[in-house]
């Protein structure tokens, strides 16, 4: 894609980490010429993720891109209604439907989908259990990368797992960049929504 058209594009990162997540996508789309932003979520809840991504997209000059991964899917599909966005992009990441949340979209995983091991909550917080971060979070990155990402989560507010107010229409319904996607936990033989 021309850089001219769209040239702005915001990252949303998931739970339980933070945007420093994204620093090998953010060095490749600047070297190929774009303004790209990082949103920092306070993941506490999903109005208040929703809220930060919007201050960084109002902060854009022009049209944006905006990409999430995994958490960071739901977020977007809000704040994706916001005018200045011209395209969403999911990567492994929620895509939650009228009337859906999180907490929908994994309640019921599909039979041998991995369940991530999500501790039970301190004080309104979640976290993941350390010992099983690896396997079941971060298996595509080396033992120490992963050992370090446990040790540095980011607490996840259970009020980030709750319904989104669309009003009229979901974002990915007119602005969606490929034709269809997965939840995180759907196998790849799994059902896709198509969108």
């Amino acid at each position: 894609m021309d850089g001219s058209a769209a040239g702005n594009v915001v990252l949303v990162h998931g739970g339980f980490v933070d945007g420093s997540g994204w620093e090998g996508v953010y060095s490749i789309l600047k070297r190929d010429g774009y303004n790209v932003r990082v949103v920092q979520n306070p993941t506490l809840s999903l109005e208040g993720d929703v809220a930060a991504t919007r201050r960084v997209i109002d902060a854009q000059d022009g049209p944006v891109i905006l990409v999430g991964h995994s958490y960071g899917g739901a977020v977007i599909t809000e704040a994706g209604n916001d005018p200045k966005v011209a395209a969403l992009v999911y990567i492994a990441a929620f895509a939650p439907d009228t009337g859906e949340s999180v907490n929908t979209l994994i309640a019921n995983p599909a039979p041998g989908a991995p369940v991530p091991p999500i501790l039970p909550p301190q004080d309104g917080l979640l976290f993941l259990d350390r010992e099983k971060f690896h396997a079941s979070f971060a298996g595509d990155v080396r033992a120490e990368q992963a050992a370090f990402m446990a040790d540095s989560q980011v607490p996840w507010g259970r009020g980030c797992a709750g319904w989104l107010h669309h009003g009229a229409r979901v974002a990915w319904q007119a602005k969606l960049v490929h034709g269809h996607h997965r939840r995180p936990h759907d196998s790849p033989a799994g059902p896709a929504r198509h969108v």
